[in-house]
């Protein structure tokens, strides 16, 4: 049988506010990462210092290598969440990983602008990325153990606000504390004050993951007994595919339309610094100062979207943004001044961080009771199955142009692919909720 999607099991009864903003905390202290390092200023750093290797051919260094991460990604995530579903452990090991992008990131301090460490700095952010991605599958899941169905898609955008506050703040923090000149004082020479934003990075996300750790209650166990091997728990998953797709196939054809479209807004955070200065001739301080303004903008379009989320249901809300960031990035291709930028730039984080959030609300609306964890591994893993499309189009188009502007093609290619592969899906209220075997007897009790 399988269950409405208008009556899944989500969350408590009754929603804890101490333990919402303790979840939104990880958000916020995430932004550290995903603002500062991979998208507004470290990788900023990589692509404007000279010695590295000059804008285009540091983009396709790093793309590759983010390419990389994706693969592991891809094969690692639904397991991941799999086990952490089974042995009751998704809040050990949201803390695990989260622990492990603490350290990669401090570590970053010791990239100095020397053609040597370039290599270690794309290594270091590829495997960061990776363990972010581990610690986002069990964040993700714990949305359904402190929302109810009517508030899923408010508690969602209010996490994604945060993050984006929490950005603004942090990148605050690193504009006047460290760059310009920096009020803290630090040192310009061999970048130090560039190497020392990645030290800070690291523990603000670690002091803001703390709460979450705290508040929000660990699983129970599910599986008695011994635990399935490794290998065997992939077996189990393609059993679980099979099982959805029968019970549930929009589950399946919302997972690949959100993989791409998703795979293009992870590119615009990735790349936008990188052509904020490569393209427009930003300076460090301006693309942050753009980055402050347009995280302002995202967070009030994220709160906006899950508003109208509770409301009118997240597929209306993703397909509103993506025409919005496709219209917003293609106008961006044709500017050739740092107004333009600004303009077309602000315009397009507004839709960014709707079609995030709702995407998230999405998919937990159509999670089966206790599977949670893997279902959004299969988000990740979906996501990061073709994750090679955005950096390699990005890539690619750069090459074929001859300019750095190029990709901002190749990242609005994706975004329209995703939409229209998205346009047929069904709406989650429309949508069967998956029935799935258990992982001792393949039937589910």
């Amino acid at each position: 049988m399988t269950a409405p999607a208008t009556q899944p099991a989500l969350g408590p009864r009754h929603v804890s506010r101490r333990q919402i903003l303790a979840w939104a905390s990880w958000d916020w202290g995430s932004a550290a990462f995903n603002a500062i390092m991979t998208t507004f200023v470290f990788t900023v750093y990589l692509t404007t210092t000279a010695a590295f290797g000059g804008e285009e051919y540091v983009s396709q260094v790093l793309g590759s290598a983010l390419t990389i991460a994706g693969l592991l990604i891809a094969v690692l995530a639904p397991v991941v969440g799999q086990r952490s579903d089974a042995g009751g452990k998704r809040k050990l090991w949201l803390g695990v990983n989260s622990a492990l992008v603490v350290i990669l990131t401090a570590l970053c301090f010791f990239v100095y602008p020397e053609p040597q460490f370039l290599l270690l700095a794309v290594s270091l952010l590829a495997a960061a990325n990776v363990f972010m991605e581990f610690a986002g599958v069990n964040y993700n899941a714990m949305l359904l153990q402190i929302s109810t169905p009517s508030t899923i898609g408010k508690i969602s955008g209010f996490g994604w606000g945060m993050g984006y506050v929490g950005g603004i703040l942090a990148l605050a923090i690193v504009l006047f504390g460290f760059i310009t000149p920096g009020f803290l004082g630090i040192p310009t020479e061999g970048a130090l004050n560039v190497r020392m934003v990645a030290v800070f990075s690291a523990v603000w996300f670690g002091l803001f993951a703390i709460p979450v750790l705290m508040a929000v209650p660990e699983l129970p166990t599910k599986v008695s007994g011994p635990r399935i091997g490794f290998l065997a728990s992939y077996r189990l998953l393609f059993r679980r595919i099979r099982a959805i797709f029968r019970t549930s196939p929009h589950t399946i054809f919302f997972l690949g339309a959100s993989a791409i479209f998703r795979d293009g807004l992870a590119a615009v955070f990735t790349f936008g610094g990188i052509i904020a200065a490569g393209t427009f001739g930003f300076e460090l301080q301006d693309v942050i100062i753009f980055a402050i303004a347009g995280n302002l903008v995202a967070a009030l379009g994220a709160m906006a979207g899950g508003y109208f989320d509770d409301r009118v249901g997240p597929k209306p809300v993703i397909v509103t943004a993506l025409v919005g960031i496709l219209a917003a990035g293609s106008a961006m291709f044709f500017m050739t001044t740092p107004t333009g930028f600004w303009v077309f730039g602000l315009f397009l984080t507004l839709f960014v961080g709707p079609a995030q959030s709702s995407s998230r609300a999405y998919l937990a609306r159509l999670s089966p009771e206790g599977e949670s964890g893997e279902l959004f591994g299969l988000y990740a893993t979906t996501g990061r199955a073709v994750s090679f499309m955005a950096p390699a189009l990005f890539t690619l188009f750069i090459a074929i142009g001859g300019a750095q502007r190029y990709g901002i093609l190749g990242i609005m290619a994706v975004v329209l692919i995703g939409l229209l592969v998205l346009l047929p899906v069904k709406s989650p209220d429309k949508t069967p909720i998956a029935v799935v075997p258990e992982a001792s007897t393949g039937v589910r009790k």
